[in-house]
């Protein structure tokens, strides 16, 4: 996945580009974007090809259609947005497919870029339809993907599309996250730690045990640590405990021991007496867990040796919070987490979803290395799955 060809090494002047970005943005009830990091991300690859004289053709998914038009889930208010941003008209197509679209893509001259609708207001999109994915093609000379955040996804945009034009290249947002986490994975400054939260271990059971064979300490926190925990033999009160997970746990924990690779658990917990903003809450520890309480958040100790290991790492990956970070008596855990991440000298690479939210609300997001735009994406890079919108990209020579 490092050996990929790049927009860079593409000439796309006078040809037809078919880029495929994640325009996935959320959107308030009067149809406004609310947050606009996702379109900014693909800026550098987007002024590139017009820079270079390519005729752009843009194309995204926004929300989850299934397969059917549907006037909340346009990319209008994205056309607009876009067309601010680069301070030229942006084209909007009234569909993805079809005669009229094919005229406009026809009639695109050297710099001047289109977006296209919805590809999910087609079932073909999702079902990587070859009869979809053939019509997609036929409007353009060349492919770049530059959206990581479906790149986990073998669909009609992703893939499809990739294995009908050629060159297919990455775009600089895709190269970006090949680069920090392929070397992170691959070719890592020591030490390698990565840190995993969250709530349950079924979510991140794959990305343990192939990080099992990469890092040199994993550190463990969030809800899933309770069933690591139990595995132990814990009494963790109403903590949130997997138990058709607990013997899985302590096989982990064995073949972590065995590969000499440091398996670090919390030692302490911000325990609540209730899921609630408000709960009564104090700090415990592992062997006097209160009857009945609930662990919400790391505490401090687990806190200063999490934060020690950090500081002294090469390369940190980090998905996934501490704790219930969304209310306040239970974020400290997270955000200092963040902020060990930010005051060390380590490669620091975030991988999506939660880790990404957190990151931004501890206001430390600008200290980080690497943040990754594709949780999902980012999750089973860490799993050692392959991505096939990235797979289907033509090698370098």
């Amino acid at each position: 996945m490092l050996n990929k060809m790049t927009v860079k090494d593409i000439d796309c002047r006078g040809k037809r580009v078919f880029c495929r970005v994640d325009f996935n943005v959320p959107l308030d009830a009067d149809g406004r974007i609310t947050d606009d990091n996702r379109i900014v991300a693909a800026l550098p690859t987007i002024r590139h090809i017009l820079d270079q004289g390519g005729r752009l053709i843009l194309a995204s998914h926004l929300g989850r259609p299934k397969g059917e038009p549907k006037p909340e889930f346009s990319l209008r208010p994205v056309a607009s947005h876009l067309t601010e941003l680069l301070g030229q008209p942006v084209i909007m197509a009234p569909d993805c497919i079809g005669p009229e679209v094919e005229k406009l893509a026809l009639n695109l001259t050297d710099g001047q870029v289109m977006l296209l609708e919805n590809v999910r207001f087609h079932a073909g999109e999702t079902a990587n339809d070859p009869d979809f994915a053939r019509q997609l093609a036929s409007l353009a000379d060349l492919y770049v993907n530059d959206a990581f955040g479906t790149a986990h996804r073998a669909h009609a945009s992703t893939a499809g599309v990739a294995q009908l034009l050629s060159p297919a290249v990455a775009g600089y947002l895709i190269e970006k996250e090949i680069r920090y986490l392929g070397q992170a994975v691959a070719q890592p400054i020591r030490p390698l730690v990565a840190i995993l939260g969250g709530a349950k271990v079924s979510d991140k059971l794959p990305a343990i045990e192939n990080l099992l064979d990469k890092v040199d300490t994993l550190l463990i926190g969030g809800g899933m640590a309770y069933t690591f925990l139990r595995a132990q033999g814990f009494s963790l009160g109403s903590s949130l405990v997997e138990e058709d997970r607990i013997d899985l746990a302590g096989t982990l924990l064995k073949r972590a021991a065995d590969q000499d690779v440091r398996l670090l658990l919390p030692k302490d917990h911000v325990a609540a007496a209730e899921f609630n903003a408000e709960a009564d809450h104090r700090v415990c520890e592992n062997n006097d867990f209160p009857a009945g309480w609930m662990g919400l958040d790391i505490g401090p100790q687990t806190v200063a040796e999490y934060s020690q290991i950090v500081s002294q790492a090469g390369t940190v990956l980090w998905n996934g919070p501490m704790g219930v970070f969304e209310f306040e008596a239970f974020a400290e855990g997270t955000f200092a987490i963040a902020r060990a991440l930010a005051e060390s000298k380590a490669v620091s690479i975030i991988g999506g979803g939660d880790s990404v939210a957190a990151a931004n609300k501890s206001g430390l997001a600008d200290r980080m290395t690497h943040i990754s735009t594709g949780g999902g994406a980012s999750l089973e890079f860490l799993e050692g799955k392959e991505l096939p919108g990235i797979t289907a990209l033509n090698d370098k020579a």
